[in-house]
């Protein structure tokens, strides 16, 4: 259950959102401000009850467009706060998205705000805040899973957990290793079916990645790109916020 905190200089809109916030099931309790003074003032007393306190607020929806103090500013005050709350963007501008998420937002929401938007941004922020399973350990002296690869009539064995990243290459896909590359004749739809349980997840429809070998994410103009080792891939942004949301749990877990 999520305690909220609204933040929008606009009074009409806020309790509109507060009305839509605390009709949703996953919501415990829903406050509002109109200022970044009074959200600031809200958050200093959420940080000294501390996360599990009776005033911890898990996440704040933030105007961009306020009087004095931008919700941006508001944003990155708050980021360096010991334990920062998570923070959803709600906006009527679409100009500020690559800032919101350089400043790790998990949602931008556009005004007017729809009830099945605003739905699946709760959704996410409660998705991040779940408690996370404990990772399950291979049984000892179990053996590493490998896929066999051909070469020059020798057959090796690579284990998957060195691999970094897939490319497709038409009904073949090359697999990337910090040693080199290896071709396969299995479909990349077919890996990433398999190997989704293992933590590769699809970034383009020409690369899979594994998540825990992401070393960087960039927002540019717009697009989104990742860094594995020495290789840079681009995102698709059918693919980019699910990925956002992937490497926020990974990090958090």
């Amino acid at each position: 259950m999520l305690r909220v905190l609204a933040v929008d200089d606009e009074k009409p809109a806020l309790e509109e959102l507060l009305y839509l916030l605390r009709s949703d099931p996953r919501v415990r309790g829903a406050e509002g401000a109109t200022d970044a003074t009074e959200a600031l003032r809200r958050m200093g007393r959420a940080l000294d009850a501390g996360p599990d306190g009776e005033d911890g607020i898990d996440v704040v929806f933030l105007d961009i467009h306020m009087a004095g103090l931008t919700g941006l500013d508001v944003a990155r005050l708050l980021a360096g706060f010991a334990r920062p709350p998570l923070i959803v963007f709600v906006t009527a501008h679409e100009g500020f998205a690559v800032q919101a998420f350089d400043l790790k937002a998990v949602d931008y929401v556009l005004k007017p705000v729809r009830k099945e938007r605003l739905a699946e941004a709760v959704r996410r922020v409660s998705d991040l805040t779940a408690p996370a399973s404990p990772p399950t350990a291979p049984p000892v002296g179990a053996p590493v899973e490998q896929i066999p690869v051909e070469l020059g009539g020798v057959t090796r064995f690579v284990p998957i957990d060195d691999i970094a990243y897939v490319e497709a290459q038409g009904d073949y896909a090359r697999l990337h290793t910090s040693e080199g590359s290896h071709l396969v004749r299995v479909p990349l739809s077919t890996l990433e079916e398999r190997w989704a349980p293992r933590g590769f997840v699809r970034i383009h429809r020409s690369h899979l990645v594994a998540l825990g070998r992401i070393d960087e994410l960039r927002l540019d103009a717009g697009a989104t790109t990742v860094r594995v080792g020495s290789a840079e891939l681009a995102v698709s942004r059918r693919h980019a916020r699910q990925l956002r949301d992937l490497l926020t749990r990974h990090v958090r877990g």
